[in-house]
Order: structure tokens, then sequence, then C-alpha cells
């Protein structure tokens, strides 16, 4: 008996074993179907729009959202019925990333303070004002002043922009060359010194004298701030509690006429960049925004043979108030016939300059520019050394000797010398503009644009171009003066005169200037 018993349990172990692995399968099971059940609920209450997405309850009442998080005019599914818009957002949170969003138009009306404008000169093409000017009303700017000619100025081009809201398009007729001749400060000593000179004087004056208009348009308009760009020119709003222009001006002191932003330079890894906005990310600092130690202790490092730390510009842009008197002072600054302005410059926030981000760069520059390749030459049409180094070699060399060129003085290709850099913060790394404008063209807004814009006939655009200039803004410019760009002694010897009875002294325009260059300074040594 003591041996049956010992063998007893032994023959019913089988049958316990088998009832445990029974029931641990039904948990199993149970475990599984119980998550799967609980979705395919959430998804049916979803689809009939019984369910209110948990990230809604974050976002403040009539936020917008950014393009892509939400069903617009840009889907190509209909937006009648509330099935199919559900359907459209789910996968999508619907938390703003930028508060600006209203539909593709990005059409505020009155609805932003302080309202802000930009006003630029370009021959542009749509593949670049687009995407510069989309992003600048995603960051708050509410109105455009755009002095177009060349291809900016083709029906086809002009016809896009003039259908978008708050974009004003002025046309470079003799209408408006005879105005801007008889402007204030064609007369005024402070520009006289970049008249009758090629190329980048030439653009020099018109963007001062276009930008004399612009105050007058954003005067009218009622714009509170009014800031000169190029086409290949970012606001980088740093330092706001959003990503946004209007905030960061916003927090800025009643008392402050003038905001200065410091420029970032593109530093381009590739020679084939094709969309800068989209492709690059790495931008060398502005000093004002460095340790002058780590910017002289890295001054070699960072020029790599050519003439200045930057290529182009080093002082930046900036933003004005508008108010009584206000007047440019070149394309980089403002200034006012009654104050010096009160100005801040911005510790974080950076113009981003895409300069030379595209290898064909090179060649747009020379075809648009008649000077003769000399070192002598170059100096009457091109006011930085790098400039004029790019033109002679743009004019004289071949396309394979161009590129060459172009790989040793533009692009970044060395990547210890870029990871040194980056660490000690002469480059940085900046994405939020290539996202926004990917993003932008990702949900369709460009396309869109261009699309919606109405086909003119020649008549009609003939017309536009007549209605556009015929305005108070140029009208209200009425100081007897000269033809622009015609030297007439007559005419030279009233402006002498003018100058003798003139009773306050004007400095020089601001023109574009390099950054401090490499001092000879015994405690400051390269960094290793």
């Amino acid at each position: 008996m003591p041996i049956t018993n010992l063998h007893t349990p032994l023959r019913s172990t089988p049958s316990s074993s088998s009832s445990s692995h029974s029931f641990n399968s039904k948990i199993l099971l149970l475990l599984t179907l119980l998550p799967v059940s609980l979705a395919t609920i959430a998804f049916i209450l979803q689809w009939r729009g019984g369910i209110t997405d948990p990230s809604t309850l974050l976002s403040p009442h009539g936020s917008h959202n950014f393009p892509g998080m939400e069903s617009s005019l840009l889907s190509p599914l209909p937006h009648s019925t509330s099935r199919s818009s559900d359907c459209l957002n789910l996968g999508r949170s619907s938390s703003p990333s930028f508060p600006y969003y209203h539909n593709w138009k990005l059409d505020f009306g009155d609805s932003l303070t302080p309202k802000i404008c930009v006003t630029t000169s370009t021959s542009a093409g749509l593949e670049q004002i687009l995407p510069w000017m989309f992003y600048h009303k995603v960051i708050g700017v509410t109105n455009f002043f755009l002095f177009v000619e060349g291809k900016a100025a083709s029906p086809e081009v002009s016809k896009v922009l003039e259908s978008i809201p708050g974009v004003k398009v002025i046309y470079r007729t003799k209408q408006l060359e005879e105005h801007q001749a008889m402007s204030r400060i064609w007369n005024e000593t402070w520009l006289a010194s970049f008249f009758y000179k090629p190329c980048n004087y030439e653009l020099f004056v018109k963007q001062s004298l276009n930008m004399e208009i612009a105050i007058v348009m954003a005067r009218d308009a009622g714009m509170d701030w009014i800031l000169h760009l190029d086409t290949d020119e970012l606001i980088h709003p740093a330092g706001a509690r959003e990503y946004s222009l209007r905030q960061l001006l916003l927090d800025v002191p009643g008392n402050v006429d003038m905001v200065i932003f410091p420029n970032y330079e593109s530093s381009v890894e590739k020679d084939d960049v094709k969309e800068p906005f989209s492709e690059v990310t790495m931008f060398k600092k502005n000093y004002d925004h460095l340790p002058k130690d780590t910017y002289f202790g890295t001054y070699k490092d960072s020029v790599r043979g050519n003439p200045n730390y930057f290529l182009t510009y080093g002082n930046g842009k900036s933003v004005a108030r508008v108010q009584d008197h206000l007047r440019p002072n070149g394309a980089h600054r403002w200034h006012n016939y009654m104050k010096t302005p009160n100005e801040i410059k911005l510790e974080e926030a950076a113009v981003l300059h895409y300069t030379y981000a595209k290898f064909s760069d090179l060649t747009s520059r020379r075809d648009r520019c008649g000077c003769k390749p000399t070192k002598e030459d170059v100096k009457r049409c091109f006011m930085l050394e790098f400039d004029r180094s790019a033109f002679i070699i743009a004019s004289t060399a071949t396309e394979e000797e161009m590129l060459k060129w172009y790989n040793e003085h533009v692009v970044w290709g060395d990547k210890e010398l870029k990871i040194k850099l980056l660490r000690k913060g002469i480059l940085t790394r900046i994405y939020a503009p290539m996202v926004i404008i990917q993003s932008l063209r990702e949900s369709g807004v460009f396309s869109s644009v261009i699309a919606s814009a109405p086909i003119l006939s020649k008549d009609k655009f003939l017309h536009s171009i007549d209605s556009s200039n015929s305005t108070r803004a140029v009208a209200s410019i009425s100081h007897p003066s000269r033809k622009v760009g015609r030297i007439k002694e007559s005419q030279a010897t009233a402006r002498r005169i003018l100058d003798l009875e003139s009773s306050v002294f004007q400095e020089s325009a601001v023109p574009p200037e390099s950054p401090p260059g490499a001092v000879e300074d015994s405690h400051l040594t390269s960094y290793s």
C-alpha cells in the first residue's frame, strides 16, 4: 500500500497539467480579444463622429491648425459630410503647431495684432516667392508690398501674386519711375553716393526708393510694423513664446522704434541644392550672437580662405514701427526725419540669408550685370568682396572650374570641420523653416494658389498694371527732382545747392557690410 500511495499522485499529474494549460489558454485569448474589441469599438465611434479626439481638449477655442492637420479645400475628397471629414482626421493630431492657419490663403483680415507687413523688390519666380511669402504668413505677416520686375512681373507670375489676399503688386513702370524721380529721398544727401553706379548699387537705390513708397502704403493699410526682406531671406523668430514674429514684436516695449535682426548665413553641404528653403538646415551664426573669443578664436577655420567671415553682408535687417516721419536708411535699416530711432537688437531671433545656396546663383548674378570681369571694374558694380570674386569666376571660368570653385568656397564638405564648428557654436542647425515650407508644399498650398489664380488676357494684364500702380501711396510722393538714372549738369548743380542749404546733417545710408575681420591680439589663440 505505501508503494501504491506513492505512485498515485504521479499517475494524476497529466490530468492536472492539462487543466492548467487550458485555463492559461483562455486567459491569453481573453487578453488578446479585449484590446482588439476595444479598438474596434473606438474606431466605429470615431468613424461615426461619436467620440472626441482628446488632443482637441488641449487646444484653446478658436485656435487655428497648421496646414494638413484638418480637412480643407485642399483635400481631394468631398467636405459635405461629417463622416468624410472625420475620416480625413484619423491619425492626425489637431493640436496647433503654428497659430495662424485659417485656410490655404492664410487670410487673417483684422484678426491679428500687431499688423506686420513685408516689402521686397524682386525679379524671382513663383518657385521662390510663394514659399517665402507663405512661410512669413504662417509666422504672422499679414501684408506684402511686392515691387516686381523681370520674371516676377510676367503675367504668369503676377496674376498668381495678385490673387493672394494681403498682397499688393507694384510694377516697375515709367509711371513709377517718374514718381520716384520726384521723391524726397532722391534729393537727399544720405543716398547720393550710391547713384549712377550699376548692379548692386543700382539695386540698392531701387530698394530704398521702393521702401519709401512702401512706408506710405503701410500707413494707409493700418500696419504697425514694416520689414524689408529679399526673397532669399526668412525671419527666424527664435526667443518668442511661440514660433511667431507677431508674438516677438508684441513683446517689444512701446518706446522702441526699430528692432534689428542679426543675420545668419546659409552653409550648404552639397553643390546640387534645388530648393534652399527645403534643403538647407545649417547656418553660420552672426558675430552679435557669439562670444567674442569664440568668434575670433575660430575665425580662420570659419572663413576657409574667403575674404570675410560671411560670404555677403553681416549687418542684419531691421523692422520699424510705422510712424510719422519714418524713412528708409538703405535696404538694411530705417530712420526718422525728426529723431534718432530708439532701437534694440534681438539676442536669439535672426534673419536667415540663403546666399549662394544654389550653384546657379553664380551665373544668375553674372547674367544680370554688365560689368567687365576685372578687379578694378567689379568695384564699381559690387559692394562686397566675395560678390566681386564670384562675378569674375562666373565670367571667366568654365563650368567645371566654376563647380570646383563653388565647392571650395561655398560648400561645406569637410565633415570634421563642420562637427568642430557646430560644437563651438559657430555653425548651428535650424529646422523650423524647412518643416514649415515642406508642410505647406505637401498640403498643396502652393499648387492651390496657382490653380485658383484667374486667367488674364493681355489687355486685362496691362490694365492690372495701370490700376496697381495708380495708388494713393505713389501719388502722395511729390517733391520736384529729376529722372532716375539720368545725369544732367543743371540737376547736379541743383543737388549741390540743396546740399548747402540743408540745415540737418544726414549720414550716408547703411550699406550691406561685412562682419568684423580677424584681429591681431596675443590673447586670442586658435581653438583646437
